[in-house]
C-alpha cells in the first residue's frame, strides 16, 4: 500500500539501515544487555555511515536530509528488542545534539557537534535532579560566573550515557532567584575535573548506562554557554517537542515489533490440538491492538509532517507522546500474556520488551504532565509560543523528491583541492572493485558522457567503461563521486541529499558502500 509520507529513497535507506543493524547491532544485543554498556566503537560505526547526522548541515558532517529519514531511523532502532540501545542513540541524535546545533556558537559546533555527528563523542543531556524531574524550574544545580568560567555545583540523576559518555548538555541555574527565568544551558566535558558519576541499577534499558552525576566546583569556560544566559528554560521547551515525537515513534514501532514477534510465536505454539492464533479471543485482541497501532502511527506521522514544516505543535506532540507510550505499555502487557509462562522467562525477548517499555510514560515528561499540557490547551485555551531566538535544524519537507541542499562542505580539513580525472577515477574504482567481494550483479555508474561498469556476475568484479545493460544504474557527477572516493562525502549522504540517483535494483546500490570501506 502506498505510504504518503515515505518515498522510494526513504525505503532504500530503511533497507540499508536494517542490513546494518542486523550485522552490527542485533547479534550483540544480548552481550550489551548483560554488560550494561554499548561500546563506543558502535557509535563510530553509526557516524561513519552518516546515521548520526541525518538532519544536520553538511558543514558539520551531517547529511542534511528531510525529517522523515529521522522517522525511519527511529522506527528501525526501536525494533532491535533493546530499549536501552534505542534510548542511547535517540539521546545522541535527537535529545542532546540539537541543542548544540540550535544554540551553540561556531566554536561549540566545531568542537562538540562535529564529533557527535561523526560518532567520535557520545552526547547526553542532563536535566533531571533528585528533587526535580518534570518540574524543570525547580532544579538546584548552580553555575556561578567567575571571570572567564562558570563554577558548577549540584547533581543530576537518570542521565542516559552519563557514565561512559563524553559531552553533557547540562541544565543549570545562573540566576537561582529568578526561577525558570534563571535557567541556562552549559556544555560540560564528562571527564572534566569535579565531575563524577555513579552507575544506577534499573528495571529495564539495561544496554544503556544511566548515571547519577555530581558536580563539585567544576570549571566550565564561558564559551561553553549555549545561546543566551537565562534563556535555557525556553530552549528546553522547544527541544522537548522533538524528544516527545521520538518517544511516540519508539512507542508504536516497538509495539509493532512486539506484536510481530508474538504472532510468530502464536503460529507455532499449540494448545488443545491447534495453534493458539486460531482462538477467537486471542485473534480479536490482536485485531484490536493492530488497529490501535496503525491509528496512532499515522497520527504520529501527521505530527512529524507538521514538525518538518516548522510548525510549533505542543499539543499534537504531547498527544502523540501520551498515546504512543501508553499504547506501548498496553501492547507489551498483552503480548507477554500471549506467551504465557514463557513470556516471563528471560530467554524470550518479550520479558525485556515488557521491562523496557515501562519508562516510556515517565521519561521526557510523564503521562500526567502530558495530560495537563493538553488540558490547558483544550480547556483553558492556553497557547504555547515558540521561542523567538531559536534557529531550527533543517527539516525539509518531503514530497517524493530528493532535492536536498548541495552546499559545499566548509570544513577546511575536508575540502577537496583537486578533482580526479575520469581516467584516475576509473583506475581507482577498478582497484577497489577487483579487491572487493563480488557484487553478484551489474552496477553502472553514470557520470554524464563517461561511465564505470562493475560486472560482478562471474565470481569476481570486472570493471569496464562499456555502456552495457545493468541491474542498477547510479547517476552522479564525477566531482561528487570523487568526493566519495576521497572520504569527503558519505555515499548514504550523497543519496539522501539527491546528489546520487538510483535506478533499477536498489539492493545492488546498497552494496556500493562496501566499495568505499
Amino acid at each position: 500500500m502506498k505510504n504518503y509520507y515515505f518515498n522510494e529513497e526513504h525505503e532504500l535507506f530503511r533497507q540499508g539501515l536494517r542490513d546494518f543493524l542486523n550485522k552490527e547491532v542485533v547479534p550483540n544485543i544480548e552481550k550489551w544487555e548483560e554488560e550494561q554498556r554499548i561500546p563506543k566503537e558502535i557509535f563510530k560505526k553509526f557516524g561513519d555511515m552518516g546515521y548520526l547526522g541525518l538532519n544536520y548541515p553538511e558543514k558539520y558532517g551531517g547529511i542534511d536530509a528531510d525529517f522523515f529519514y529521522a522517522v525511519v531511523f527511529t522506527e528501525e532502532i526501536s525494533k532491535v528488542f533493546s530499549g536501552g540501545f534505542m534510548a542511547a542513540f535517540a539521546v545522541q541524535q535527537f535529545m542532546s545534539s540539537p541543542y548544540l546545533m540550535k544554540h551553540g556558537s561556531d566554536f561549540i559546533k566545531e568542537k562538540y557537534l562535529t564529533k557527535a555527528i561523526s560518532g567520535d563523542a557520545i552526547c547526553s543531556i542532563a536535566i533531571s535532579e533528585p528533587n526535580a524531574g518534570s518540574d524543570v524550574a525547580n532544579i538546584r544545580t548552580t553555575a556561578v560566573r567567575e571571570g572567564d568560567h562558570y563554577i558548577v555545583n549540584g547533581s543530576k540523576t537518570f542521565i542516559t550515557s552519563g557514565v561512559y559518555g563524553d559531552v553533557l548538555v547540562t541544565v543549570v541555574k545562573t540566576k537561582p532567584e529568578e526561577g525558570f527565568n534563571g535557567i541556562s544551558l552549559l556544555v560540560i566535558d564528562r571527564n572534566a575535573e569535579g565531575v563524577s558519576a555513579t552507575k544506577l541499577k534499573k528495571l529495564g534499558w539495561h544496554a544503556s548506562d544511566t548515571a547519577e552525576l555530581s558536580f563539585d566546583n567544576v570549571k566550565v569556560p564561558v564559551e561553553n554557554l549555549l545561546g543566551e544566559e537565562n534563556h535555557g528554560f525556553f530552549y528546553l521547551m522547544d527541544g522537548l517537542q522533538l524528544e516527545r515525537l521520538v518517544g511516540a515513534i519508539g512507542g508504536y514501532a516497538g509495539s509493532e515489533a512486539a506484536l510481530d514477534y508474538s504472532l510468530q510465536y502464536m503460529s507455532e505454539r499449540e494448545a488443545f490440538g491447534r495453534p493458539i492464533n486460531k482462538f477467537q479471543v486471542l485473534r480479536h485482541r490482536v485485531a484490536q491492538m493492530s488497529s490501535e497501532i496503525e491509528s496512532i502511527k499515522y497520527f504520529v506521522y501527521h505530527c512529524c509532517r507538521l514538525h518538518a514544516d516548522g510548525e510549533y505543535v505542543v499539543k499534537e506532540c504531547s498527544m502523540a507522546k501520551l498515546l504512543g507510550t501508553e499504547l506501548s505499555d498496553k501492547v507489551m502487557y498483552q503480548c507477554l500474556q500471549f506467551f504465557g509462562g514463557y513470556g516471563y522467562m528471560e530467554e524470550y525477548k518479550m520479558a525485556r520488551m515488557f521491562r523496557d517499555s515501562r519508562i516510556g510514560t515517565i521519561g521526557g515528561g510523564t503521562s500526567e504532565i502530558m495530560r495537563e499540557i493538553i488540558a490547558k490547551m483544550v480547556i483553558d485555551d492556553k497557547s504555547y509560543q515558540k521561542s523567538t531566538n531559536t534557529p531550527i535544524i533543517k527539516t525539509k519537507p518531503t514530497n517524493g523528491s530528493m532535492n536536498g541542499s548541495s552546499n559545499a562542505n566548509n570544513n577546511t580539513n575536508h575540502q577537496i583541492n583537486t578533482t580526479m580525472s575520469y581516467e584516475s577515477t576509473f583506475n581507482t574504482m577498478k582497484e577497489k572493485a577487483e579487491s572487493a567481494q563480488p557484487l553478484g550483479s551489474v552496477l553502472k555508474l553514470n557520470f554524464g558522457e563517461n561511465r564505470i561498469v562493475i560486472d560482478g556476475t562471474n565470481g569476481a568484479n570486472q570493471v569496464s567503461g562499456e555502456d552495457i545493460d545493468a541491474n542498477c544504474t547510479v547517476d552522479v557527477s564525477l566531482d561528487d563521486f570523487t568526493s566519495m572516493l576521497n572520504g569527503d562525502l558519505n555515499p548514504m549522504g550523497a543519496f539522501m541529499s539527491g546528489k546520487m540517483k538510483v535506478k533499477g535494483d536498489t539492493g545492488v546500490a546498497l552494496k556500493l558502500q562496501t566499495l568505499f570501506s
